[in-house]
């Protein structure tokens, strides 16, 4: 029988998120933090699969309102360019806060999905309460944009929890050189368990299904999802 699940929209201080959990709640946690869609509906359902394994699935809305439901690509572009790291981080720190308070999980971790990918890096390397990351083809580009003020390869390299990493080998803005970066930065840490995956001829934000028009994207998802849902189970247990 499937666990029954509540989902709901929440407000934590001045932001807003989305809930999804076993009733009642649980002691395993996850933040998610989401593509360029923010909180639409791809990203909901991964919340609610991750609340069927037992899991209580916590989603930073990156844009405060506005995603992939109501709002065209073109002004989520616009938001993009104005995204500030540290304010991002501190917003996503406070609902790992709430996380780990309020909700009651006794562990947590991170999962994110292109710019939330790159995010869940740069936060597992900041704060030791979290339990694993998994960063989703992290968008970390050749050319750094003027508001990637944090460095998210330094901050791999800081990690202490277990990190898995999936990276599209057709990735058209993350070089094979950025990924060798990120991947020599965590396989060279001390402690942490480095789990990488590499998808060939997948291309960047696989997991989309706006990218599912080609079975290699399709193919990448289906191989990969299932490996990332057990692997957060079994770090977060």
């Amino acid at each position: 029988m499937a666990p029954e699940i509540e989902t709901s929209t929440i407000t934590v201080g001045p932001l807003s998120a989305y809930l999804a959990r076993p009733a009642g709640g649980s002691e395993s946690g996850m933040l998610l933090l989401p593509m360029i869609t923010g909180i639409g509906e791809q990203v909901r359902e991964y919340a609610q699969q991750l609340a069927e394994r037992g899991v209580t699935a916590l989603t930073w809305d990156v844009w405060h309102g506005p995603s992939s439901d109501d709002t065209s690509t073109e002004r989520l572009q616009e938001l993009l360019a104005e995204l500030d790291d540290e304010t991002a981080l501190a917003e996503q720190t406070r609902l790992l806060d709430h996380l780990l308070g309020e909700l009651g999980c006794q562990k947590a971790g991170v999962i994110g999905w292109c710019l939330g990918g790159r995010f869940a890096l740069i936060l597992a390397g900041r704060d030791e309460r979290l339990v694993n990351a998994v960063a989703y083809h992290p968008t970390v580009p050749g050319q750094t944009p003027p508001n990637h003020t944090v460095d998210a390869i330094a901050h791999c390299a800081r990690i202490k929890a277990p990190v898995m990493m999936l990276y599209p080998g057709a990735d058209s803005l993350v070089p094979p050189e950025r990924f060798t970066q990120l991947q020599s930065a965590l396989q060279g840490r001390e402690s942490g368990a480095s789990i990488i995956h590499h998808y060939p001829g997948a291309e960047h934000g696989f997991s989309n299904r706006t990218r599912h028009g080609k079975e290699v994207n399709v193919n990448a998802y289906r191989v990969s999802w299932p490996q990332v849902l057990d692997f957060v189970s079994v770090t977060t247990a």
